[in-house]
C-alpha cells in the first residue's frame, strides 16, 4: 500500500497549544502542547480516520499527491 498525503492545517489556540485540522477528512482533528507532539497525534489521527473509513467499506479521499512533469 501506498503512503498517502494529506494537507493538515496548523493553528495555534489562545491557550498556545496547537491545533491541526485534516480539511479532506472532515472532522479529523487533533492538537498538542508542543509541535513534535502535534505531528504525532495528527499521524494516529489520520492512521484511525482512514482505518474506520476501510472498516466501515467508505472510500477513502484520496487526499494530495505531487505530479512532476
Amino acid at each position: 500500500m501506498s503512503k498517502m498525503s494529506y494537507r493538515v492545517i496548523i493553528e495555534r489556540d489562545e491557550d498556545g497549544v496547537y491545533v491541526a485540522k485534516v480539511p479532506d477528512l472532515p472532522g479529523c482533528a487533533t492538537e498538542g502542547k508542543t509541535k513534535k507532539e502535534l505531528m504525532k497525534n495528527v499521524k494516529e489521527a489520520i492512521q484511525a480516520y482512514v482505518e474506520a473509513l476501510k472498516k466501515d467499506g467508505n472510500p477513502v479521499p484520496i487526499g494530495m499527491v505531487q505530479v512532476s512533469v
